[in-house]
């Protein structure tokens, strides 16, 4: 959003300095070659006063200094520009810069011929920096209907259309310097507007991983800042009932635990005053209350996943530890059961450790891989595999069995909370899912290539 601000803002602010900027070298433009024909109308007005001084011969009259050979050449002198004066038939009374033959240019014919009939010459409307082609100037000499000859400037544009060229660069320079300090003024103003937004934005990331929301910065418009308190607000709302939600599960759980002990001990007690008849209830009843304690234990599991979750989640971790040595530890561990339900169950290979460790504690990933592995125990036919797999610093732990599986439609459902569709209490794969996230790794429900489940848990690491 920062990025299409400030790109919104700075071709704004680009438009607003190329619609100053444009005019301004039109106009600049426009002066400097009103300048360069005022200049040269001026010199024509000379040279065809001195014209009209001179006599037939180019000589003088009334006293004036010099001749018409000598304006003229003088002129051709200090500017570099052809001049040609003719007489009223048209034959050369002074020339310069045009060679012997003056006349002999078409041009410069066309223009005598222009001047002796009085046309006004046609002048540039305006000259560019890239202006070179002389521009042929000419006035009549003589102030009746009848002109008494003509002077031919042939004007050079160079210096002209040079100044004309600094002038634009000048303009293009200022009008990228404002451009460049309208664009800095956009990014800034953009900080200050998406500043208060950002920090929403990861209040919104913390509420939704159960961390405390960050005091946010008092900065940006009135309405933000607003917006802002009342985040925090609701934060801290959010926060507080999560919590009082989380202490009810647990209190009411352990609340249930021990009428629940005392009910198991008294079902237990019927067992030697229960006939056969009443047999087939009897164990349906006690088969109902070991499933209640198991809800129960599974539902404090959870709680204390959930807490744990949200513990791990600020900015330092719990601990670390070696994910190689957790794996070879639960699997031996869970080797004898595995052996009594007639299943084979197999570790990963190594016995060096891993170069990557796990920034959570031993406890919660061995509590992790109990879940899986007591859930593919449960469900497998002949085996279990867990496996160990890095990846640069994330490490990849995989239980895999060969039992009837999840289907794919079903698999998101049966990382939710009592979820029944294998039977059980559907806690498990819950409380491994809330702990694997709450430190930032994915659980994952596959299909294995023995056929059934595949469970991968994607544990971000650091190297060591």
């Amino acid at each position: 959003m920062r990025r299409r601000l400030v790109l919104v803002l700075t071709l704004l602010s680009v438009l607003a300095v190329a619609a100053f900027a444009v005019p301004l070298a039109a106009s600049t433009s426009a002066a400097r070659t009103t300048q360069f024909l005022l200049v040269r109308a001026g010199d024509l007005d000379r040279l065809a006063a001195t014209a009209a001084l001179a006599g037939d011969d180019g000589g003088t009259r009334a006293g004036e200094a010099t001749t018409l050979e000598e304006d003229v050449a003088r002129h051709h002198e200090l500017y570099g520009e052809p001049v040609l004066v003719v007489d009223a038939r048209g034959r050369v009374r002074a020339s310069s810069g045009l060679g012997s033959d003056p006349l002999a240019r078409t041009d410069t014919a066309a223009a005598v011929d222009a001047a002796l009939r009085n046309q006004p010459a046609a002048v540039p409307e305006a000259l560019w920096p890239w202006s070179r082609d002389p521009v042929l100037l000419w006035r009549p000499v003589g102030t009746g209907a009848d002109a008494d000859g003509a002077v031919v400037l042939r004007a050079d544009p160079a210096l002209a259309a040079h100044d004309v060229a600094r002038a634009w660069g000048l303009t293009a320079a200022g009008a990228v310097l404002a451009s460049l300090l309208a664009a800095g003024l956009a990014l800034l103003l953009a900080r200050w507007l998406l500043r208060p937004v950002q920090a929403l934005a990861d209040g919104v990331r913390d509420v939704m991983a159960g961390r405390d929301v960050r005091l946010l910065p008092e900065t940006g418009p009135r309405e933000l800042r607003a917006l802002e308190r009342s985040f925090l607000t609701m934060a801290d709302t959010v926060a507080a009932t999560a919590e009082r939600q989380r202490h009810l599960v647990a209190e009411a759980a352990h609340q249930i635990r021990n009428p629940l002990a005392a009910l198991q001990l008294r079902v237990d007690a019927l067992d030697p005053h229960v006939g056969g008849g009443g047999r087939a209830g009897y164990e349906g009843a006690l088969a109902e209350v070991d499933r209640l304690t198991e809800i129960l234990d599974g539902t404090l599991g959870l709680a204390a996943a959930e807490a744990s979750a949200v513990a791990s989640a600020g900015p330092a971790p719990a601990g670390s530890c070696d994910p190689l040595e957790v794996c070879a530890d639960r699997v031996a561990a869970w080797e004898m059961p595995a052996r009594h339900a007639g299943r084979a169950l197999t570790g990963p290979a190594g016995d060096t450790g891993t170069a990557v460790a796990v920034p959570w504690p031993a406890g919660e990933l061995a509590q992790v891989l109990d879940v899986l592995l007591d859930n593919a125990l449960r469900h497998a036919g002949t085996g279990v595999q867990v496996s160990l797999v890095e990846e640069g610093d994330v490490v990849h732990v995989v239980v895999d069995d060969d039992g009837p599986g999840i289907p794919v439609a079903d698999r998101p459902a049966a990382l939710q909370r009592f979820w029944s569709g294998r039977g059980g209490t559907g806690l498990g794969l819950a409380i491994a899912d809330r702990l694997v996230r709450g430190h930032g790794g994915e659980l994952s429900l596959q299909t294995s290539p023995a056929g059934g489940l595949r469970v991968r848990v994607v544990l971000p690491g650091r190297g060591r």
